[in-house]
């Protein structure tokens, strides 16, 4: 399926067959969780959950420390929509079957979407485990789910993508963790196609075109909420410091492990954060 055939009618198809398991509760949030951060939708509560495999046109995630499914429910009061695990093109899905679960969390009824992924560090004053709250992104993946006709419906042909992140929402982050007593980074994420790790010299590139993290995940994501009118909160966990800065290989089990160790500051800022966006 590409964005040629991915018409409105398919997302409807999708948020449809949602609305059917959820006796029509609309949700307002849409979350997106990365490696190892599916922990959250533990504290969805009179949550629904829907195996991915179950949506009409869904793709199925594949990777370690990805669920797999959609919960409906609430969380901090509000009703939101989570993803446990994403898509990514590295799997075999184009860009615009990465996006689609956003576009079906907005027919849905989401004005607001929080992505989160594990990212690599490229800034050297970071350590694996801190949160950075993503400012802008650089898409280095070499595909845009926009790609192909246009539907007004979905969205105008040239999407701005100048406040990608909003201000008002990365605010309230600060401020939810100068409340809970620690700081957050706040930097640039550069999406890269993987899956292969980075090699040193590809992250010294990075470091030079103005990026603090990378991964290989929420570009397209944030692409189709922006399209969509969505306004969007970006966080990522850096679970391990990039090729090259440290004297040791890079692992997936890493970023599970670091994930894992800081889940409980994690869980603490999205839920914090939920009532005020």
């Amino acid at each position: 399926m590409t964005m040629n055939t991915m018409q409105a009618a398919i997302i409807r198809e999708a948020a449809d067959y949602i609305r059917s398991r959820t006796s029509g509760a609309a949700p307002e949030i849409g979350l997106i969780m990365g490696s190892g951060l599916g922990i959250l939708g533990d504290h969805v509560t009179d949550a629904v959950t829907i195996s991915y495999k179950e949506i009409p046109h869904f793709p199925l995630s594949t990777v370690e420390g990805h669920a797999g499914e959609l919960l409906i429910g609430k969380l901090a009061g509000r009703q939101v929509a989570l993803m446990r695990g994403r898509f990514h093109m590295y799997e075999g899905y184009g860009p615009e079957l990465t996006a689609f679960p956003v576009r079906v969390m907005k027919a849905l009824g989401a004005a607001k979407l929080v992505v989160t992924n594990a990212a690599g560090g490229i800034n050297t004053s970071y350590e694996p485990g801190d949160l950075m709250l993503i400012s802008d992104h650089i898409n280095l993946q070499g595909r845009n789910p926009l790609i192909g006709p246009n539907e007004e419906e979905l969205g105008p042909r040239f999407p701005d993508m100048s406040e990608a992140y909003s201000r008002r929402l990365r605010a309230a982050a600060k401020k939810t963790a100068e409340e809970q007593g620690f700081a957050l980074r706040e930097g640039v994420y550069i999406g890269v196609l993987g899956p292969s790790y980075e090699t040193p010299a590809e992250i010294r590139m990075m470091r030079a075109m103005g990026a603090d993290a990378v991964g290989m995940s929420t570009v397209a994501e944030v692409i189709a909420a922006r399209h969509s009118g969505i306004e969007v909160l970006g966080i990522s966990c850096i679970s391990n410091m990039a090729s090259g800065i440290l004297d040791q290989p890079l692992s997936h089990d890493e970023v599970i492990e670091t994930t894992e160790r800081v889940k409980s500051r994690f869980l603490g800022l999205v839920v914090g954060v939920i009532p005020s966006l």
